[in-house]
């Protein structure tokens, strides 16, 4: 399942089971939250998630967006990337596997990526008594914007 295929009814009920065992309160701003995430696309801050639901009308404040957010993390919805040059991304777990990050060191700028030769062989590395649950891979560089943005750069210097 790609982010695409995502949808709001499967994240709503995997947090409302997290929080019925949790005996945690089921607010509407939760379920705005979550609901607005989904839209959000593959990757989104906690600050652009606040930025486009205020945008929209919805007003939330930023601490229970945050808290929220915290919340689908938990839960093992939604999972935390650090890409190192821009603010903490998250992405929604269901069908995160399979992809990997190309990430722009000077825009920021990530895009997916998928590889079956990387996963092929991810699959059949073994770390002894390690069970990992997940792989991370990041690729970091200049994408092609910035690069032909730094080669125009270099060739206006006399």
């Amino acid at each position: 399942m790609t982010h695409q295929a995502t949808n709001s009814a499967s994240v709503l009920a995997a947090m409302t089971q997290y929080m019925d065992s949790r005996s945690l309160r089921k607010t509407p701003e939760r379920f705005a939250i979550a609901e607005h995430a989904v839209k959000m696309g593959p990757h989104f801050s906690a600050d652009s998630l606040h930025e486009s639901m205020e945008s929209e009308g919805y007003h939330v404040s930023r601490a229970t967006v945050y808290n929220t957010i915290l919340l689908l993390e938990d839960a093992g919805i939604v999972r935390r990337r650090n890409f190192a040059v821009r603010p903490a991304q998250y992405e929604f777990v269901a069908g995160t596997s399979g992809h990997f990050h190309l990430v722009c060191s000077q825009c920021g700028k990530v895009r997916e990526f998928r590889d079956a030769e990387i996963e092929s062989i991810l699959s059949r590395k073994r770390f002894g008594s390690f069970h990992p649950h997940y792989t991370d891979l990041n690729i970091f560089g200049l994408c092609s914007r910035c690069s032909r943005l730094g080669k125009q750069h270099n060739m206006s210097k006399p």
